[in-house]
């Protein structure tokens, strides 16, 4: 059986924004689950949709079955923190993390965390990216892969937005929601899902 794969949303979207996505993987008969997480535009601390994510997947398959997963944007952060501290990382066969702030954005830094806990975790040097940065060894068994944008003005500079380790690829494309929307960045991350 193919592992199925599921997709986490980022901030001000819905698991819509991954429709493209799912249409060019073009494999009907892939489980797929891509849950809504609701943020409260960025109110939601992402430790708390993390927990949130791990209860949709449990629900949908239970501890057991490995799976692929993709993040895109804050969804991306949201996985790693599922796969680091929630114990994913030992039933994720590959991690693929598109545009997404890893080591936090300049975007961020102006938020306060008490108006927006989910957007301050995103800060370059938060308490959170900090603490999975000091425990990465946890990603040790996944495959990780990330996508980033050069221009990105969302997860800025574009280059914040890798892992700090597995691959990195730059799409070319000129925006962030080019990176989940654009035909050359379907194309490619459509390949790598289906390897």
């Amino acid at each position: 059986m193919t592992r199925p794969l599921v997709l986490v949303h980022g901030l001000w979207d819905t698991p819509r924004v991954f429709h493209r996505l799912i249409q060019r993987i073009d494999q009907p008969d892939r489980p797929l689950l891509a849950p809504h997480l609701p943020h409260g535009l960025g109110v939601v601390p992402l430790r708390e949709l993390a927990r949130r994510l791990d209860q949709h997947i449990l629900q949908q398959y239970g501890r057991e079955t490995p799976i692929d997963l993709l993040g895109f944007s804050m969804g991306g952060v949201i996985g790693r923190i599922w796969l680091q501290e929630l114990r994913g990382a030992e039933r994720t066969d590959r991690f693929f993390s598109v545009g997404s702030p890893q080591n936090g954005t300049l975007a961020a830094l102006a938020v306060p965390r008490r108006l927006l806990a989910g957007v301050a975790d995103m800060k370059p040097a938060s308490d959170l990216l900090k603490q999975l940065n000091r425990q990465v060894g946890a990603l040790a068994p996944v495959v990780c892969r990330s996508y980033f944008c050069r221009w990105d003005l969302m997860v800025s500079p574009g280059w914040m937005a890798v892992l700090p380790r597995g691959t990195q690829t730059e799409l070319p494309v000129w925006t962030h929601q080019q990176l989940i929307a654009h035909p050359q960045a379907l194309q490619r991350l459509a390949q790598d899902l289906g390897c």
